[in-house]
């Protein structure tokens, strides 16, 4: 019987396979639907964040994380607050790919106190594997157990003011991606950055991600294309192992901004493993400038999409200030 405690100061929540909630609500239902306190307590949450995006892929193994991490760490080096919400429950990498692997979260009268990366607090870091005993143990939780953790996540984590906060979310579309969109319905998204490789297998499942964003209503800030050739550091050739340009194909037939694409490299490998900053040690790499590059589209889509709405703000009161 998986038996998992959440924290181990937080007694509201203890999963059995029974998929009762004992020492909390004892209602004993998982249904996604989640109760109007609840929805109230997220809300006043995320007032304190400023920009809110999702990170989605069609697939596993496409680099959502990387670029998730990338990502966050290219706007801390550019001076804000980030965080990262890892709700990838069962598969939980960035604490390894920040370098925060075996750290804890602390509690206190607030909520979970997520973990940070250093002393100044720019980047804040939340996920189920800071609570797992050992990293090698595995969370084996159907739909409503996972639901559950994601909105706990969502309504007792206890950000710092922040300027950007990353939702790194399981590969495909599934319980938990629905599950988010309902529980931040009140809450003003950003939009989504949707992470492929370049070969046609990739490209068709971030297509069934484009469908569910348009008929979920989260906007889409654009593709990013990962492993999207190697350029050879010894002599420069360049290589498509994956092919290329098959994100940036899609995103142009669906309509979706391009954000960039990213190469192959070594060291961002290298980088991941030992939970090092790719864009500072290896700042003069070609990965780096499109990481940054992609950094900028995704900001200036973040704005445009901003101005947008209080354009139509502005003229929605002047229309009914007319009436």
């Amino acid at each position: 019987m998986l038996h998992q405690s959440v924290h181990p100061h937080a007694h509201a929540y203890v999963y059995t396979d029974s998929y009762t909630f004992v020492g909390g609500c004892s209602s004993g239902t998982s249904s996604p639907d989640p109760a109007r306190e609840d929805m109230e307590k997220i809300q006043a949450r995320f007032r304190k964040i400023g920009h809110t995006v999702l990170v989605l892929s069609g697939k596993g193994g496409v680099g959502k994380s990387t670029v998730t991490v990338q990502l966050a760490m290219g706007l801390v080096m550019r001076g804000h607050k980030v965080g990262i919400l890892d709700v990838d429950v069962c598969g939980p990498s960035i604490p390894r790919i920040t370098g925060l692997e075996g750290k804890e979260v602390r509690h206190c009268s607030e909520g979970w106190v997520p973990v940070y990366a250093d002393s100044s607090k720019s980047l804040s870091v939340m996920s189920i594997g800071f609570l797992l005993s050992s990293a090698d143990d595995a969370v084996v939780w159907r739909g409503p157990k996972k639901n559950a953790m994601i909105r706990q996540f969502l309504g007792d984590v206890f950000w710092d003011e922040l300027d950007y906060l990353f939702i790194d979310t399981p590969p495909g579309t599934g319980d938990e991606h629905l599950s988010l969109l309902q529980y931040l319905e009140d809450v003003p998204l950003d939009g989504a950055v949707l992470v492929t490789t370049p070969q046609r297998i990739s490209v068709d499942d971030v297509l069934k991600e484009v469908t569910f964003c348009k008929q979920g209503g989260l906007p889409i800030l654009g593709v990013v294309e990962n492993m999207s050739g190697f350029v050879c550091p010894c002599c420069g050739e360049r290589s498509d192992i994956f092919l290329s340009g098959g994100g940036k194909d899609m995103a142009m037939t669906c309509g979706v901004p391009f954000l960039g694409a990213v190469p192959l490299d070594p060291e961002l490998c290298v980088s991941e493993d030992t939970g090092q900053n790719f864009l500072e040690t290896c700042s003069s790499a070609q990965s780096s400038a499109s990481i940054l590059g992609i950094i900028d589209a995704m900001v200036e889509q973040i704005e445009l999409r901003g101005s947008v709405e209080a354009t139509t703000h502005d003229s929605s009161e002047q229309q009914q200030h007319l009436l």
